[in-house]
């Protein structure tokens, strides 16, 4: 898990960057309108909207803009009709890379996802080829700096998390999709606050390779999480504690 938890730092970090050009907004309106359509937009019955318009707050996202995209869902605002599209593939060294999309062109999402893999020393494979290796959970981390790992054990725990991990600079708690929400909220009302709130695909296990292939490998997956149609993108790479991003 822990490889999976130190993308989702770096992907959170810079998403911030993002949100001030528009861009991970932009993806967040999407999932929210795409949730409001599939389940309605109550929040209360509908577990997927829940979670989009969570990570949205988390976000900081306007309450207007999130209200946009739901009545966008429901047909109440006009609005694009987005599908959505996974895609399967490899990476540098034969690392699992799984891309979840958001679009409204489908041949130029393929496209443009089939030109990332290729001219960054990936390839796509068929449908199914890693979706196995990957499970969805989820993940709360928690900066190491603010707490200690024995603090957020006993209260996630109780809460009915799954697991309580160290990984570096963060502390990750995994839980089930259906006991997200219920961790997530005692945390919180316990005064903790969180750095990375989602229900994400972890992997079952990880992969690692050398300073030179990780590099190679994650900027493959940057540039696909940077694409507006991506949503999600889920790797088995595992990300030693003293790697440097940088070089």
């Amino acid at each position: 898990m822990s490889g999976h938890s130190k993308w989702a730092t770096i992907r959170h970090k810079k998403g911030a960057q993002d949100a001030k050009r528009g861009k991970l907004f932009s993806k967040l309106i999407k999932e929210i309108t795409v949730a409001a359509k599939m389940g309605g937009g109550e929040e209360e019955s509908n577990p997927r909207l829940r979670t989009a318009v969570l990570k949205a707050k988390g976000a900081n996202m306007p309450k207007d803009n999130i209200d946009r995209a739901i009545k966008k869902g429901t047909g109440d605002l006009g609005g694009e009709d987005f599908v959505e599209l996974s895609y399967e593939g490899y990476g540098p060294n034969g690392v699992a890379i799984l891309v979840n999309t958001l679009t409204d062109n489908r041949n130029r999402t393929a496209a443009d996802v089939r030109s990332i893999f290729s001219k960054n020393g990936g390839n796509l494979g068929e449908s199914g080829c890693v979706s196995y290796l990957f499970s969805r959970k989820g993940l709360i981390t928690f900066d190491t700096d603010a707490y200690g790992e024995d603090q957020i054990l006993e209260a996630a725990l109780e809460a009915g998390a799954d697991d309580v991990e160290s990984a570096g600079d963060v502390i990750e708690v995994s839980t089930s999709p259906e006991d997200f929400e219920a961790v997530l909220g005692a945390l919180n009302a316990a005064g903790f606050e969180h750095t990375v709130a989602e229900i994400s695909l972890i992997p079952e296990a990880t992969v690692s390779l050398d300073d030179e292939g990780t590099r190679k490998a994650l900027r493959l997956i940057d540039l696909l999480d940077d694409h507006d149609d991506v949503q999600e993108v889920a790797t088995n790479l595992d990300i030693p504690d003293d790697f440097d991003p940088e070089g």
